[in-house]
């Protein structure tokens, strides 16, 4: 196994990497109960980016763990989820934005950081702009579903050093939030810092 790089982002922080075809990223949960807010899209041609809607559709679950893979729109592989100790990941919720914590928690908070601004933030360094954000994925963040189809953001179920490990199906551009949402429990109201381990083909 050849370690390409290995990265700890700090509590609220963003992060950005291009895998390569083959290689692995493994999204470390240090502390546990650490939202990572995560979109992805094809790094030759990003118009070509993560769909949740077709993710969800080709497997016929709302939920992300081992064997998932996220899709583009076209339903064309970006990465497959070849390892998970957690067990189960969001595709629903969303990330938090100025506009929504607003909306959601009162005016008062409306000047806190989110996530949609790490995303702005870390995205224009490769030419990405706010229409290029699109729903994401929410790695170890517990959006249970009930019967009559309401759904809530809740205790996390991960623990310290649980970890989620994707394969890049085709070269691919990452874009990471670690969550600094303080309103409600999907980081225990207390943000933490994870960690990024990108290896080689070989792993």
């Amino acid at each position: 196994m050849t370690v390409i790089s290995d990265t700890e982002v700090a509590a609220r922080a963003p992060y950005s990497t291009v895998l390569r075809k083959g290689e692995t990223l493994a999204i470390i949960d240090l502390g546990g109960n650490q939202a990572v807010d995560f979109l992805c899209y094809d790094a030759a041609d990003t118009a070509k980016r993560y769909s949740a809607a077709a993710t969800i559709s080709a497997q016929r679950n709302i939920f992300l763990t081992t064997g998932s893979v996220l899709r583009t729109g076209e339903g064309d592989p970006l990465l497959t989820v070849v390892a998970d100790t957690c067990g189960r990941h969001d595709t629903i919720g969303g990330a938090c934005s100025k506009e929504s914590n607003s909306l959601r928690y009162g005016q008062h908070t409306r000047y806190q950081h989110a996530c949609v601004e790490n995303f702005l933030t870390e995205g224009a360094k490769w030419g990405l702009g706010k229409r290029d954000l699109v729903s994401n994925v929410n790695w170890y963040m517990n959006v249970p579903v009930e019967q009559d189809g309401t759904l809530g953001i809740v205790d996390g179920i991960s623990a310290p050093g649980m970890e989620v490990k994707l394969r890049a199906e085709t070269d691919v551009l990452v874009l990471v939030s670690n969550c600094p949402q303080i309103n409600n429990p999907c980081n225990g109201f207390d943000p933490t810092a994870v960690r990024m381990v990108v290896t080689g083909g070989d792993a």
